[in-house]
């Protein structure tokens, strides 16, 4: 499958993504002649004229918006969104998790599809609570800990 980075997915993510998805042809929007700035509505006839069978983006209101849905629609590509909203070092490490976790199985599910598909990777989410568990073994000893003196 050839699949095209909408150009709101961080370059460093098509990097880590060329290096372990291997079958598939994967192309930043930026690294394309002529393509920064294209509006969605022509995007993705474009891109399905180019060959692409996939657009990944971050753009969450995409779908919400009624042109845009009908050039999807139209162009017959598959849409994979990877929503997050966090910025910087966290947010590029949340992009990262939630696409290397999910893109293997969703590019599996439409090798054998047999029409459009939108899929909607789940986030990984990076707050503090949900990514790490913090123990204080002077407080809450691990078993086999040993006894402080």
């Amino acid at each position: 499958m050839r699949l095209l980075l909408d150009e709101n997915v961080p370059r460093p993510l098509h990097q880590v993504l060329t290096s372990f998805v291997l079958n598939h042809d994967i192309v930043h929007l930026l690294d394309l002649s002529g393509w920064s700035g294209t509006r969605d509505e022509t995007l993705y006839p474009r891109a399905a004229a180019e060959g692409f069978h996939v657009v990944l983006t971050n753009d969450g209101r995409q779908m919400q918006r009624p042109r845009e849905v009908a050039a999807i629609a139209a162009s017959g590509l598959h849409r994979i969104e990877h929503p997050h909203k966090h910025p910087g070092l966290v947010g590029m490490g949340a992009a990262i998790a939630t696409v290397a976790a999910g893109l293997p199985s969703a590019l599996a599910l439409l090798e054998e599809s047999s029409g459009s598909r939108l899929i909607t990777l789940r986030g990984v989410d990076p707050t503090l609570a949900s990514r790490l568990r913090v123990t204080d073994p002077a407080l809450n000893s691990p078993k086999f800990w040993p006894k402080s003196p």
